[in-house]
């Protein structure tokens, strides 16, 4: 009686610019001696060509690129904005856009587009751009908490207008001050969300 023992291994692949998941089947038969190898060839989603798609077309619009993540099951998030926020009108045109230079037959995927949560760290310039005057969160590499409004947005930091409390002769005094922070420094930066 032959026994048979099967071992796959899972190896990420990269050829001819796209990524591939390869499956190697080792089949040894005990009785036998054979070991035979089988490759299993399933193709996943290039991300450079889906972001090569996006830039195309936003390229002369005013939407700007966020993110970009291809999960498990070949699941495409795609995060876009604009200064004055992204339409769903949009992102639906933007997915069937998206849609239309993807081959179905060739790639099983699940697309999904949308613009970035408000709670959501700030990914790319742009968002400090779009939030300009508005109260945001600032979390440093030193691991302070900075709460204050965004004044100025240049290629090298923020400027975020800060109050802090002090105690001046029995009394809390209100000062008000700028201070610079560089994104090299920044780990985290997201809108605070305000309730009225």
């Amino acid at each position: 009686m032959k026994i048979s023992k099967i071992l796959l291994y899972f190896l990420f692949c990269y050829f001819n610019d796209n990524n591939y998941l390869c499956a190697l089947k080792s089949e040894e038969l005990y009785y036998g001696g054979r070991n035979v190898p089988y490759f299993y060839i399933i193709f996943m989603i290039n991300t450079e060509k889906i972001k090569k798609i996006i830039a195309d077309w936003i390229e002369d619009k005013d939407i700007f690129f966020v993110a970009l993540s291809i999960g498990s099951g070949n699941t495409i998030k795609v995060l876009l904005d604009k200064p004055e926020g992204i339409t769903i009108d949009e992102c639906v045109l933007i997915s069937r856009m998206i849609e239309a230079k993807l081959n179905r037959d060739e790639e099983d995927y699940e697309l999904q587009v949308s613009s970035p949560g408000l709670g959501m760290p700030f990914k790319v310039i742009e968002q400090y751009y779009k939030n300009m005057g508005n109260k945001i969160e600032v979390i440093t590499l030193d691991g302070l908490k900075n709460k204050g409004i965004l004044n100025k947005v240049t290629d090298k930091g923020i400027e975020l207008g800060i109050e802090t409390r002090v105690k001046k002769e029995k009394k809390k005094k209100v000062i008000h001050k700028n201070i610079s922070i560089d994104y090299n420094q920044i780990t985290t930066a997201k809108t605070v969300i305000a309730f009225k």
